[in-house]
């Protein structure tokens, strides 16, 4: 992806949905207008409501910008007919038409050369740059960009440094021919927007950054990026790059629902706005996603509209992805003949895009910028000697020193001081910073094994002898998933599951993890004791107990009630940790599997124990024998029915006993 990666005007601000959409800011500004007079201050109201229209309504920024132009020729107003034709300018690039655009951009450099004014000439080759990098020419795009960072040093605009930094790294991650020297310019740009408070710029910049981080299988740094891109974004049709790329990372991770449920996003907000090349990419991201899939038919639909999208707005780079989807995704499916011509098709273009000629021109022009930025160094460091040389032989001639000196010891006081706060704000921060991460790995993790992995950096694998497993299953949870949306059935089993992890906490168990709709946990561990049996039992009762009263409330709404299936067994397994950047809690053994096979020969609203369990539980409940039931994998097993807690008097009763069921 391309396009909004690279920087246009500076100046212009792109709505957001606080910002357009008939906001105030709009009504107040055109009441302005109305009866304004004809002068250079109505020429920049109407630049500036150009501006505020370019995030939602193309067609009126572009006629707005026109008029600007018009009303500043009349009046000979220059720098606001300079301004006015960059307006026009992005009207027509945002509606992917580059031809025109590129004539607004080359008229308004005309007029800033002219004035001379060089903020102008900065902002307009940076963005004649662009128009350049979007049609594939990476050789002007360099071109422009290098003049651009040239001009903006000249005159020390870090902001405008900051963009030709950003511009000139998408042209090398576009061709791939250095991808460190492209994350390099990044990085510096993203610093410079950070240092300025430049928001668009930090959220281009983070987008480009996450893009290459993908590229390197760093996933997490690539979504933390694509998601300081997207909070900058949210609302405005750049929203689709980050929404199309963070799609992209689970599609990798073979998350496809997910993948597709974001790029669909980004295809939404493109289409809803007419932004053809945005559509064009969104289209493509689906159609990789799909064949990842393997849903080729499916690919090979997204991927044909994405060609015919690519080819009216002449986006080449984009024309040989979908030549090259298409070629896969019609091999994948069998049809060679159309698969070969389509990569006969991606092979001429992408000659086209990448030939030996254009390579060495731009490592050329890189090379004489390089040397011409050093020798700008080297005039420098010239000057700053002669400045210290004079700056020396005035000081041997002046009398107020210590005046000098007191007040310089009087600045270099107030910065320690500064510097005293800053590190005391610091410490502050990574103290609290180390408190929540260590909240949240005891969410994870049991707290002993937190704190083994806290104090010596790795959690050690621990063999029980005896641990009660549970596994609780929603029978039918497919047909009731069929019945709800997505969002309703996921909050639904919330609902559910935190109500176990209530009664799982109250009975000292330990919870190990949900699957789809099971639940698993365990007693016995972390810290072995002698009373898990009874505390799984009573638990497991407790659920079925709030299960009945769930479903009673649910048939007097007319709902279907959640039937719930319980297993239990007792016997040895072996613990620890998994994974190295997302732990995992987790258990191992015969136990797990046979517990799991309880649940699965249980019935609804019953509790299922094995012969192991029953042995130590007995005297505590009413139990009815199955007999020997077949469990899958594992053979023929004693399985008891938990009927009812047997009566005994205080003194008797097991350490553990049910809660009451809210």
């Amino acid at each position: 992806m391309r396009a909004n990666f690279l920087i246009l005007g500076i100046l212009i601000l792109f709505c957001t949905s606080a910002k357009c959409q008939d906001s105030e800011e709009i009504k107040d500004l055109m009441e302005a207008l109305e009866n304004a007079p004809e002068d250079s201050i109505k020429v920049n109201g109407l630049i500036e409501l150009s501006k505020l229209y370019v995030g939602s309504d193309l067609q009126s920024a572009i006629k707005y910008g026109t008029e600007a132009r018009d009303l500043a020729e009349k009046i000979g107003f220059q720098k606001g007919l300079g301004y006015a034709y960059k307006a026009i300018g992005i009207g027509y690039f945002n509606q992917s038409n580059y031809p025109e655009a590129l004539i607004q951009y080359e008229q308004s450099l005309k007029i800033f050369e002219g004035i001379p004014f060089k903020t102008g000439i900065a902002n307009m080759l940076s963005n004649i740059g662009v128009v350049y990098s979007n049609l594939g020419d990476d050789t002007k795009a360099i071109e422009h960009h290098l003049t651009a960072l040239k001009v903006s040093e000249e005159i020390k605009d870090s902001l405008r440094i900051a963009t030709s930094l950003n511009n000139l790294g998408v042209v090398y991650k576009n061709n791939k021919s250095d991808r460190k020297k492209s994350l390099g310019y990044f990085l510096r740009a993203y610093t410079l927007f950070e240092q300025i408070g430049y928001e668009d710029g930090i959220g281009i910049a983070s987008m480009n950054i996450g893009e290459i981080y993908k590229e390197e299988k760093n996933s997490e740094s690539a979504i933390f990026f694509f998601d300081k891109s997207l909070d900058v974004y949210r609302g405005t049709i750049d929203a689709a790059f980050p929404l199309s790329m963070i799609g992209e990372v689970y599609a990798d991770q073979n998350e496809f629902d997910e993948a597709l449920r974001y790029q669909n996003k980004a295809l939404e907000i493109a289409t809803n706005l007419d932004a053809k090349f945005e559509m064009t990419q969104s289209l493509l991201k689906i159609g990789q996603t799909q064949d990842k899939k393997g849903s080729h038919r499916l690919a090979i639909a997204s991927y044909k509209k994405a060609e015919k999208l690519a080819n009216a707005i002449s986006a080449r780079l984009e024309l040989k992805q979908a030549y090259e989807g298409l070629s896969k995704s019609y091999s994948n499916i069998g049809d060679f003949r159309t698969a070969y011509d389509f990569e006969r098709l991606y092979s001429n273009i992408k000659d086209t895009l990448y030939n030996t000629a254009n390579d060495k021109k731009v490592q050329q022009l890189q090379f004489n910028f390089d040397i011409e930025k050093k020798q700008a160094e080297i005039d420098l460091l010239t000057k700053d000697q002669a400045l210290k040389d004079a700056t020396i032989q005035r000081q041997k001639i002046l009398n107020s020193a210590a005046a000098i000196t007191g007040v310089l010891l009087f600045f270099v006081i107030l910065g320690f001081y500064k510097r005293y706060r800053y590190i005391r704000k610091t410490n502050r921060i990574i103290k609290n910073e180390r408190d929540r991460s260590k909240e949240l790995l005891l969410n994870i993790l049991p707290e002993e094994t937190a704190r083994e992995l806290e104090t010596s950096g790795f959690a050690k694998t621990r063999f029980y002898e005896s641990v009660t497993v549970i596994f609780t299953d929603f029978k039918g949870f497919s047909s009731i998933a069929g019945k709800l949306s997505p969002q309703a059935l996921v909050a639904e089993l919330n609902d559910y599951f935190g109500k176990f992890d209530e009664i799982v906490g109250t009975f000292g168990l330990e919870k190990i993890k949900t699957i789809g709709d099971a639940y698993m946990c365990a007693g016995g561990i972390p810290v072995a004791n002698d009373n898990h049996p009874i505390a799984a039992v009573n638990a497991a009762l407790a659920m079925q107990e709030y299960m009945r009263k769930q479903n009673l409330d649910r048939e007097s709404r007319g709902e279907q009630g959640w039937e719930l299936r319980v297993g239990i067994h007792t016997g040895p397994i072996v613990a620890g940790v998994v994974g190295k950047k997302k732990y995992a809690y987790d258990i191992w053994g015969d136990t797990v599997n046979i517990a799991s096979r309880m649940e699965s020969s249980s019935e609804p609203g019953k509790v299922n124990i094995s012969s192991s369990t029953y042995n130590l539980i007995k005297g505590n409940y009413d139990c009815t024998y199955r007999g020997k039931i077949s469990a899958k994998n594992i053979g023929e097993i004693d399985m008891y029915f938990v009927e009812a807690t047997i009566e005994k008097p205080k003194e008797e009763l097991a350490p553990v006993s049910a809660p009451a069921i809210a």
